[in-house]
């Protein structure tokens, strides 16, 4: 077949042939011709059970449409609900309680709590900041956002604004590093003697918060300094602009701030065909032997990024100290469902691409694997694998890897595997999904917008959901947070891997996320996701102030919150005499988020976009997002709370407002008038084909149009 090679019983696109025998493959001991043969022998041994779990889903979605359909005009019956959910399998029962024995995870999993940022891997510039976020500064984290209450100002240095960082930067460190009978905003002089770090003759009222420092001891270019796992940086530098107006000299306050990073092959990002995929699996590759480098133009002049290099001390004790210099960094896979053309089986049909993302991303972590001070320094790679659906589609991820491992020559268990709790076939089955994989499993997630968006498929059938806003208000949603904790830690998580909470996604709002995100920390959970580095940087001072590990104990000792039942509670709309200006905006909202997010997804092939809300506040918008928006409207449309006229009128609309919001956009096609673009007809399609996707999901759609679009230019 033109543009494929025969590779055994797989058809494999040119371009990805290529990458794989030319760069993916040298360097890893693995034999080319065995790799072939693994590979085209893992795809015959998966794909009818991949085919039959999918089926599976369908199944359980039809028996449950079907139950709600038969209850139709009676009130919801939850008790008899949930019995249903049992006698058909959706439900399984839990089994006795038991610990994962996960081996070998670098502590930036286990043991060191903090942000954690999710980066579209087809964006190297991108990657490279997410992976180089692992330090950031909190002078420019205050100053360059609205973190401090108000909006940073135009033109040249404030020095009244700087004044009030230095101020904000040192009251935090009064807070995480006291000093006895002094304050950090008096400081005039930091030295280290006989191995204790001193601040004018005083010392720290914890020492042992001192790990270390660069430079003199009498006179440090750095002192470093640690606080519930995470360090902070002093720098010091009286010829810069702000350590020469600072007594102490002190330029820098700079926070170890992503300690993980999620390089994405998923959500945020538009890959389609073997051109797409190869772009990625490059990305990956450039961090994993870390040579990734990545020049663009920046204030007029070429810049070149590549990763940092670790961070060179002297300890208390005068002995050579290494602290890195960059984020860990996990990959996420695509799911079970997504099938991709850049291989074809040997009946010619599109093999799954998560199995084809699990096969590659690992041979691509063998580079980190063989050089020392890499990525891992544990000797393992960590997998997110997002969408599935209860404990089979976890078991049948587990087996994936061990002949993963068993192809290219790995140790059983060198995959760790990150579960996204954001199917509720998952979150009410949560135990027996670890249970599946209780010796991979380094990371459970909750996703509320995936979560939201499948819950609203679920329940179609249900009736019509409040609106998005009023969603997040009702029970099942703190049950769901909180249940997904409580397991956790029943399963022996803490300690061993990370239990996360979701993404901010306002990335110019830092004053709430400031006031709003510490909840996370406070939930018990010892990762969360944040939108951009700076936004890790702030959002460090949270994990500073909150012990994750002391939260951890009292609520294991408390034992469990939530249960199923309360997460089984469907959000409807128990109230809906909404006026027509209140269906309106909501369609409106919805719609905006949809058509600003897919125009870039199928014309440009940009996964993650910053798009504005009905406010113009810039929301960060992925496949998620556009998942619970587009299942939303359907939702109305199925009970009729609007008709397809008054949604198409809403979508003509906003496309026309999408249009004048990217108008500086050279490389924008406008909707508007003509409504008849494959980008418009995507987010129609999104809407009005919605009840019938599966699971609800965006990717068929998106990836038909995307295609069909790069097919026409």
């Amino acid at each position: 077949m033109a543009g494929y090679q025969q590779k055994n019983d797989l058809q494999v696109a040119d371009a990805l042939a290529a990458f794989l025998e030319e760069q993916a493959l040298p360097g890893t001991g693995v034999d080319p011709a065995a790799f072939w043969q693994g590979f085209s022998d893992l795809v015959t041994e998966t794909v009818q059970e991949n085919r039959d779990l999918l089926a599976k889903r369908e199944d359980l979605q039809a028996q449950i449409d079907a139950w709600h359909l038969e209850q139709r005009g009676q009130p919801h019956d939850h008790e008899a609900y949930c019995a249903f959910l049992r006698e058909i399998g959706y439900l399984v029962e839990e089994g006795e309680d038991f610990e994962i024995d996960t081996a070998n995870v670098d502590p930036e999993i286990a043991s060191v709590p903090g942000p954690q940022l999710v980066v579209p891997i087809t964006n190297a510039r991108y990657a490279l900041n997410a992976a180089n976020a692992r330090w950031g500064s909190l002078y420019d984290g205050f100053y360059g956002t609205d973190a401090m209450g108000s909006a940073p100002p135009k033109g040249g240095y404030d020095q009244g604004r700087g004044a009030r960082v230095v101020a904000r930067a040192r009251v935090f460190l009064d807070e995480a590093f006291p000093i006895t009978r002094t304050s950090h905003a008096d400081a005039k002089r930091y030295y280290v003697h006989k191995g204790a770090l001193l601040v004018d003759d005083q010392f720290l009222a914890q020492p042992e918060k001192f790990v270390g420092y660069t430079g003199h001891p009498k006179a440090p270019d750095t002192v470093m300094l640690r606080n519930n796992g995470l360090h902070v940086e002093l720098v010091f530098d009286r010829t810069h602009a702000i350590g020469s107006r600072d007594q102490a000299g002190l330029a820098d306050v700079r926070m170890e701030s992503a300690v993980s990073a999620i390089m994405d092959c998923e959500d945020s990002v538009a890959c389609v065909d073997a051109e797409d995929k190869v772009v990625a699996y490059a990305n990956w590759l450039g961090l994993m032997k870390g040579d990734l480098q990545e020049t663009f133009e920046k204030g007029g002049k070429p810049v070149t990024r590549a990763l940092n290099p670790d961070r060179e001390l002297i300890a208390p004790d005068g002995t050579k100290l290494k602290l890195k210099g960059c984020a860990l960094m996990l990959v996420r896979n695509v799911g079970h469902l997504m099938t991709n053309p850049a291989i074809l089986d040997k009946d010619g049909n599109e093999i799954f691409e998560g199995v084809m993302d699990a096969l590659v991303t690992t041979l691509i972590a063998m580079h980190d694997l063989q050089r020392e001070g890499g990525n891992s320094l544990t000797g393992s790679v960590y997998v997110v694998k997002p969408k599935m659906h209860g404990p089979d589609e976890v078991a049948f991820a587990d087996r994936i890897f061990t002949r993963v491992e068993q192809i290219l020559g790995l140790p059983q268990y060198t995959v760790k595997l990150g579960i996204m709790d954001e199917e509720r076939r998952t979150s009410v089955n949560l135990k027996e999904c670890i249970r599946a994989a209780k010796s991979r499993v380094a990371f459970i997630n909750t996703g509320f917008l995936d979560r939201t968006g499948d819950e609203i498929h679920t329940s179609m059938e249900a009736g019509p959901f409040s609106r998005k806003d009023f969603i997040k208000r009702k029970a099942w949603i703190g049950a769901y947070e909180n249940q997904n904790v409580d397991i956790g830690l029943e399963c022996g998580l803490s300690g061993k891997a990370q239990i996360g909470k979701g993404m901010w996604a306002m990335p110019d709002m830092m004053a709430a996320m400031l006031e709003q995100k510490i909840e996370h920390p406070k939930s018990g959970a010892n990762c969360a996701w944040v939108p951009s580095p700076t936004a890790a940087t702030l959002h460090s001072l949270h994990y500073h102030k909150v012990d994750v590990f002391a939260v951890q104990e009292k609520l294991r000792a408390g034992g469990r919150r939530a249960y199923v039942d309360t997460v089984l509670d469907i959000p409807l709309a128990t109230y809906q005499k909404w006026t027509d200006a209140q269906k309106t905006r909501e369609v409106e909202n919805n719609a905006q988020g949809i058509l600003g997010y897919v125009v870039r997804w199928v014309d440009q092939g940009v996964g993650c976009s910053k798009v504005p809300d009905m406010n113009d506040v810039g929301l960060m918008e992925d496949r998620a997002t556009c998942r619970i928006s587009a299942q939303h409207i359907a939702n109305w449309l199925h009970h009729g709370v609007v008709d397809a006229q008054q949604v198409m009128g809403v979508m003509r609309k906003m496309a026309a407002v999408v249009d004048e919001q990217n108008a500086g956009d050279p490389l924008y096609q406008p909707m508007a008038p003509g409504f008849d673009g494959i980008a418009f007809q995507a987010a129609c399609d999104l809407v009005f084909k919605g009840r019938v996707q599966p699971s609800g999901y965006t990717e068929p759609v998106l990836h038909a149009r995307r295609l069909e679009l790069k097919a026409a230019l």
